[in-house]
């Protein structure tokens, strides 16, 4: 009996991993159709009473403005052309924080990599099965996808605006411009408000939004990108 159930958990896992790394080779060549943040957030807003929808329009990341490519990695990942998925300083960083202001806000050392595997696969949430799980997808989408398919893919999934996801729409919507005409100054304010884009504007800013642009825009400057990273 209990080899039997052992067999049948085995079995289990190794299919989980067949599908899970399938899916994620196939989305290494097409583009995620929707996302389980995508689906939570439709979900938990009906529950609310609210309706945003889901609106979304892919682009390829050539036809990202470098200004919103540079922002982002400024205000959520600036290591990120130079870890593999997880960066182990600022994870340090994060728990000596928490440790230190036990009880208060939570700090963070999310990548740009973990957060991609998040919003493609997973759902919002902090308990340890779910962070495992960023953890593995992590490691997959290092390894298949690479560094350039996973900023492009991030550009193009994650929440800028309510119900709004991926650079182009957000831009197309709120700056009545495609994402390749991005400014450096609007794309300091769209990366500003990633961290919770459903309390923060970046088209009506606030003061804290203000000071995090600025921030953001002096860090832009460091950021170095080779020219041909956004060629195929």
């Amino acid at each position: 009996m209990i080899r039997t159930v052992a067999l049948w958990i085995v079995r289990l896992i190794l299919g989980w991993i067949i599908v899970t790394a399938s899916l994620v080779l196939l989305y290494a060549l097409v583009r995620p159709p929707v996302t389980t943040v995508m689906i939570v957030n439709i979900v938990g807003d009906a529950l609310d009473g609210k309706w945003y929808g889901i609106e979304k329009r892919w682009v390829p990341l050539e036809n990202i403005s470098p200004n919103l490519v540079r922002a982002v990695m400024a205000a959520e990942d600036t290591r990120f052309l130079e870890h593999h998925g997880f960066d182990w300083d600022a994870i340090e960083k994060a728990r000596q924080l928490n440790e230190r202001y036990r009880g208060r806000k939570l700090y963070g050392a999310s990548t740009i990599s973990m957060q991609t595997a998040k919003n493609v696969f997973l759902w919002h949430g902090r308990n340890y099965i779910r962070k495992a799980l960023e953890a593995y997808f992590t490691v997959l989408i290092e390894t298949v996808w690479g560094k350039r398919r996973i900023m492009e893919v991030y550009l193009n999934v994650v929440e800028f605006a309510p119900g709004v996801y991926g650079a182009e729409a957000a831009a197309n919507r709120y700056w009545k411009k495609s994402a390749r005409q991005l400014s450096a100054s609007e794309s300091a304010l769209m990366a500003a408000v990633l961290p919770n884009p459903r309390r923060w504007k970046f088209w009506q800013p606030t003061s804290y939004i203000r000071a995090r642009q600025a921030t953001i825009l002096a860090r832009m400057n460091d950021v170095r990108i080779p020219e041909d990273w956004y060629r195929r």
